[in-house]
């Protein structure tokens, strides 16, 4: 392993949205991330500001041409992945090359995006697809959301004890 792989491995954890930075992904402000992965062309992935990815693996280069290796020994099929601004990517996704993602969008779990989807709509599935607008997500959400982000630990348990105990 080289120094400098030595070196940004604990920038991975401890620092991803730096660590991301330093491979070359160009990355808005404001953004969270949680063991997010990149192939071998980092520095063609392009992230918003406001970008939540827990589990993500951003793919720039379609490794199928592998099968004509021998045919072509130089071929490769690289593409840019851009992912706009107000972005929530669900955990275990996969964004595969030429994506563009646009803004206010949500990426359920366990996606795979192989094509580029528009802004403000939910998105999910294998292959990921359309599910509904942000507006009938907002609506949906506004009925079950429960207000717990400036509780604490113990405030949460007992308000989600007490919520759920009469559900």
């Amino acid at each position: 392993m080289k120094w400098k792989s030595l070196i940004l491995l604990p920038l991975r954890y401890l620092r991803p949205v730096l660590w991301a930075r330093r491979l070359g992904v160009k990355v808005g402000n404001n953004c969270r991330f949680y063991k997010v992965s990149f192939s071998t062309e980092p520095y063609l992935v392009s992230i918003g500001d406001h970008v939540s990815a827990t589990k993500v693996h951003f793919e720039t280069h379609d490794g199928g041409v592998w099968v004509f290796r021998d045919r072509h020994p130089d071929w490769d099929i690289i593409r840019q992945i851009s992912i706009g601004n107000n972005v929530y990517i669900g955990y275990d996704t996969v964004i595969m090359p030429g994506v563009t993602i646009g803004d206010n969008v949500v990426i359920g779990a366990k996606s795979l995006v192989t094509k580029s989807f528009p802004s403000n709509v939910v998105i999910g599935g294998v292959p990921a697809k359309i599910i509904k607008t942000l507006d009938q997500y907002y609506k949906k959400a506004e009925g079950e959301a429960l207000s717990t982000k400036k509780m604490n630990r113990a405030q949460k348990k007992q308000f989600l004890e007490q919520h759920f105990r009469y559900v």
